[in-house]
């Protein structure tokens, strides 16, 4: 089946599904492979179920007209997701970094939202899958869209760009994040790099940190590039204040102050490139701020929580070298008494992982902690005089049991490490 025909009937069922368990009447099934699932096996539950049709790729003994046999389900998908997108003409901003591009993405989107009809990423649905599953669920009165693109080898970013096709786009920043993948600091620039490599060469628009030399290297050749920073560019700001919440000031827009629900001052460049986009198409300026001071993070993502007595930095999306680095500064800053670090391993760092874990476990012995808990990770495998634990499961079952109170603690870990255990 040509991809215009499968085009034609998902114009009649606009409602794409990859899990069998929650196809819904109408749904568009797609019988995804990977190394523990075979989707295939579960197209004719997602028929039963009510799916409108299932694209699968080996064989299956009926004769339904409803299945739809391709040769690989998973490029089909990512096809149809291309000629979906192809049917807009409208503002596409990718964005990608290793740290801050979903807090970034959010931010964007909530500005752009107040003012346009404005389409983005669900969650954390920023890879090979996810993206063109973001790309079918634009709808048709879309005005804008704001497309998450996660990454962690090179030439995957490539690969996104080619069905997402961003007009205009924005790296946070490139640091300590996928090493394994990316083989150091200088492959995951050029990696990240690729999503300027595309607006270079289709005349794209980027919206790019001015304090970070490296962009304006990586920029090179961009004719239309935009910038903010804390000291040049079209919109500059500074911290007031970060603790509990971020609090700037911002030069280039009508207002001058800016109240958020951020936690933590490396929060600055994601509001300023949040102003700066919306100052781009438009929006206005009590718009932007308004929008920027109603959000509230949620996932697990630098959100400020109390449980009982104790005040807590839940940042447990995520964590590598760099993020970490920041948070624990960040967090030393901050005022407070009965000060604690709860921090999981960090993940996908490859021959470089004990050599970070130890140098994190160096930084955080420079600051005056009430206490500090490590958890997992290759945080075993190096010399450290602080509680440790295997897993976050064991941890919280001892902070149940240390009766802690009236505590500040900053609770971080790499996603697998699911810290956010410890205070459930």
């Amino acid at each position: 089946m040509e991809i215009s025909q499968l085009y034609s009937i998902f114009e009649q069922y606009p409602s794409v599904q990859t899990d069998s368990r929650k196809v819904q009447p109408g749904d568009i099934f797609f019988a995804l492979k990977g190394d523990n699932f075979n989707g295939n096996a579960f197209a004719m539950e997602a028929i039963e179920t009510g799916a409108a049709c299932a694209v699968i790729d080996e064989d299956i003994d009926t004769e339904d007209h409803r299945l739809i046999k391709t040769n690989d389900v998973l490029e089909t998908l990512q096809q149809l997701a291309k000629y979906h997108r192809e049917q807009f003409d409208i503002p596409f901003i990718g964005i990608t970094g290793s740290n801050g591009k979903t807090t970034t993405k959010e931010l964007v989107h909530a500005v752009l939202n107040s003012h346009f009809i404005t389409y983005t990423t669900t969650g954390n649905l920023n890879n090979h899958i996810g993206i063109p599953l973001t790309l079918l669920k634009i709808g048709f009165d879309a005005e804008m869209s704001v497309v998450e693109m996660g990454a962690n080898h090179q030439h995957e970013i490539e690969s996104y760009c080619k069905y997402a096709q961003p007009t205009h786009g924005i790296i946070t920043n490139c640091g300590k994040a996928h090493l394994e993948g990316f083989g150091g600091i200088e492959g995951v620039r050029k990696g990240k790099g690729e999503l300027f490599d595309h607006l270079r060469e289709h005349g794209g628009t980027v919206f790019a940190f001015d304090d970070y030399d490296y962009l304006h290297d990586m920029a090179k050749g961009i004719g239309n590039i935009h910038w903010y920073g804390t000291e040049k560019g079209e919109i500059t700001g500074s911290v007031l204040k970060s603790e509990p919440f971020l609090s700037v000031h911002v030069n280039g827009v009508s207002f001058t102050t800016l109240d958020t629900h951020l936690v933590g001052d490396y929060n600055l460049p994601n509001v300023l490139c949040a102003i700066l986009v919306g100052k781009h198409f438009g929006v206005a300026d009590e718009q932007i701020k308004t929008a920027l001071e109603n959000y509230v993070p949620g996932n697990s993502r630098s959100q400020f929580v109390q449980r009982g007595t104790n005040k807590i930095i839940l940042d447990a999306y995520n964590a590598n070298p760099s993020s970490m680095k920041a948070a624990v500064e960040n967090f030393a800053k901050q005022p407070g008494e009965n000060k604690m670090l709860f921090l999981g391993g960090m993940m996908e760092l490859g021959t470089e992982s004990i050599d970070e874990h130890e140098k994190l476990v160096q930084l955080i012995q420079q600051f005056p902690w009430d206490k500090v808990v490590l958890v997992g990770g290759d945080f075993k495998k190096i010399k450290h005089s602080f509680e440790y634990f295997d897993n976050s499961g064991d941890a919280a079952n001892w902070f149940k049991s240390s009766g802690i109170e009236n505590a500040y603690i900053l609770l971080k870990g790499s996603r697998s490490m699911q810290m956010e255990k410890m205070i459930q």
